[in-house]
């Protein structure tokens, strides 16, 4: 079945058909009318409450991202922080909040380091070439996923096989400042039985990621990526279906380090980190009557660091592990045509091992917690209502819940009204890390409240638009305080934040153009000091345009953002940026098309993190005009 057979189909059934077919088959990983994130089965995107933006494969090729925090960095609602570009550390914030206050998922299994929290470590080394589907939802949804999903989850879904016989996939690009991308691929089945083995090896010279440091830093910051992915699934029957996807990622990348970080080395530093960056599921599922299906899902994640440092003795400065391994049963209950019940059971357990010189006092912490959420959706309005208690190893017993209300008005638009609380368990390392990090095992929960009023319009045939207007406060937050004078400290509940927002979403297709407009309006501050909290900007906006001309596409995205502050007592400015990037593809033949990308035409020079040295504040440097072609091959076998 042709994909675009099976978008029209999945639009002219009803619900139950259309889990009939996405769910059982995986074809929702393929369509972006379709969500899995926002109640964790797949739906249609229209009767979900969720703001969510969904990029699929299809999106993916035509906008051609330099990686992941690239692509995420179109959502409105989203803001990336690196220090120096592709490899370096990276942080996602949605809608105002830091990024320990979201999840990020791989496969539907929790990613990242357990030390530093949230998704810290998560997405700098994923592979854009590795990724079928990412999804990115905005806004708290604690009652479904439990800790640290204050700001949103962002799922990301690995290379899925096809029902239409054996693909093979071969890619080869190369461009400046010493880019080379190589990967290789096969993946098929048919309808009950789906495949995809993947490869990539991604190497890049780089470029001195500070403006001024020690001598010893002032050389190329190098990358290397290899990466593996596996996805399989089988269906016995029309009742049973089982899978398991896989995904290792592991090199090496180098880092200027200005400061030292703490780091008694008085001839500056050359360091580099060897990382490994992995997770692996399976599931199972069995639609056990007409109206009841159930899922178990079980995983583990890994995140290890191994930081060096050429110039001391030993060269070896920390080793830093962190392991996840997480069960999941889900029970979908389609009580009605208009009600729908899921209700489940969740486990997470997070370990970190460390070098013989960074102790915890303890290093694992468990998670128990069961969830139930009731939908329902009329003609005439809908509802959503979800409860979740957890049972934490460190906290104790916590109960989140979020209601929402839907209201169509006319044929083409709906608004949607909703309430939604969160929590933050924090990370390891803020309850029991070394004593010399501060680290307090007596910390609270954070906790979190939000509102949202959501507008979704079909104006015309070709142009949709979805605004939300949001506002969160954030109690108890886990930050670190020090003496001005000795800075001595440690972490404590100490902040309240309040966060509010306004973002907007406008889809278009005009004379065989597509385009799409994200804008955000962002105030996220203390409400004590009334500072701008760190590296936040108030307003960022991009845009990207594609027309396709027979074999051949073009396409461009421009992107601004505003200053922002890189400490919380707003004395650092980080300057607003705008870019442009250009992009053309052209499909030479059946099986090989060609691509070439030029990113930050105009030579921005920009940063999005500050250090200081010397006395005095240097932003890290991100990628400035780059250039890169390929080719991609992509047999029937």
């Amino acid at each position: 079945m042709k994909l675009s057979r099976l978008a029209l189909a999945v639009a002219l059934l009803p619900v139950s058909s259309l889990y009939a077919i996405a769910d059982n088959n995986e074809d929702a990983l393929k369509l972006s009318s379709t969500v899995i994130t926002a109640n964790r089965t797949v739906e249609s995107r229209k009767d979900s409450t969720a703001a969510v933006t969904v990029f699929t494969r299809e999106d993916i090729d035509r906008l051609q991202p330099v990686n992941v925090a690239d692509l995420l960095s179109r959502v409105p609602g989203v803001q990336i922080q690196q220090s120096g570009g592709r490899g370096s550390q990276t942080g996602v914030f949605i809608r105002g909040t830091s990024t320990a206050r979201s999840i990020v998922l791989v496969d539907g299994v929790r990613v990242g380091s357990v030390t530093a929290g949230g998704a810290n470590g998560a997405l700098e080394h994923l592979n854009i070439d590795q990724i079928e589907r990412i999804e990115v939802l905005r806004g708290a949804r604690s009652a479904m996923y439990g800790s640290d999903a204050i700001g949103g989850v962002i799922q990301i879904f690995t290379r899925r096989g096809s029902s239409e016989g054996i693909q093979g996939r071969v890619r080869a690009a190369a461009g400046n400042k010493g880019v080379w991308e190589r990967s290789a691929g096969v993946s098929g089945g048919n309808q009950d039985t789906r495949f995809n083995l993947s490869a990539n090896l991604d190497e890049r010279k780089g470029f001195d990621r500070t403006n001024k440091s020690f001598d010893s830093d002032a050389d190329r910051d190098a990358y290397r990526n290899k990466s593996v992915s596996l996805s399989f699934s089988h269906a016995f029957n029309e009742q049973f279906r089982v899978g398991v996807n896989a995904l290792d990622q592991r090199g090496k990348t180098e880092a200027d380090n200005p400061a030292g970080s703490g780091w008694p080395i008085a001839v500056g530093t050359q360091e580099y980190t060897e990382f490994t960056a992995s997770s692996a599921s399976t599931f199972l599922e069995f639609q056990a009557t007409e109206k009841w299906s159930s899922r178990l899902e079980l995983g583990h994640s890994e995140d290890k660091l191994s930081m060096y440092n050429k110039l001391s003795s030993p060269s070896l400065l920390r080793d830093i592990n962190s392991y996840r391994d997480s069960a999941v049963w889900l029970n979908t209950l389609r009580l009605h045509e208009q009600h729908t019940l899921r209700a489940g059971v969740d486990y997470l357990n997070e370990k970190v091992r460390t070098d013989k010189n960074t102790t915890y006092e303890e290093d694992s912490r468990w998670n128990q917690a069961a969830f139930i959420q009731h939908s329902y959706k009329g003609d005439v309005f809908g509802t959503e209502l979800g409860l979740r208690h957890d049972k934490n190893q460190q906290f104790g017993n916590r109960n989140t819940w979020n209601a929402a209300f839907i209201l169509p008005v006319g044929q083409a638009n709906e608004l949607s009204l909703s309430y939604s609380e969160g929590f933050r368990a924090g990370s390891l390392s803020d309850s029991y890390g070394p004593a010399s990090w501060g680290a307090n095992p007596n910390l609270k929960a954070e906790k979190s409240k939000s509102y949202e009023l959501q507008w979704r319009s079909q104006l015309t045939d070709g142009i949709s638009l979805e605004t939300s207007l949001y506002h969160t406060e954030i109690r108890d937050m886990i930050v670190y305080v020090s003496d001005p004078v000795t800075w001595v400290g440690g972490m404590e509940n100490v902040d309240k934040a309040r966060i509010n927002g306004l973002e907007t979403s406008l889809q278009h297709e005009i004379f065989g153009a597509n385009g799409a407009l994200n804008l955000s309006f962002v105030d996220s501050r203390d409400q004590e000091s009334g500072h701008q909290n760190p590296r936040i900007a108030k307003r960022t906006l991009s845009y990207d345009l594609d027309k396709q001309l027979g074999a051949f596409g073009v396409g461009g995205t421009w992107r601004m953002a505003s200053s922002s502050f890189n400490d919380v007592n707003n004395k650092q400015e980080i300057a607003g940026f705008g870019t442009m990037d250009l992009r053309g593809s052209w499909q030479a033949t059946q099986d090989l098309g060609l691509d070439l990308r030029l990113a930050n035409i105009f030579d921005k020079k920009y940063s999005r993190a500050l250090y200081s040295y010397d006395g005095k504040n240097y932003g890290y440097r991100e990628d400035r005009f780059t250039v890169l072609l390929g080719a991609t091959w992509t047999p029937n076998l």
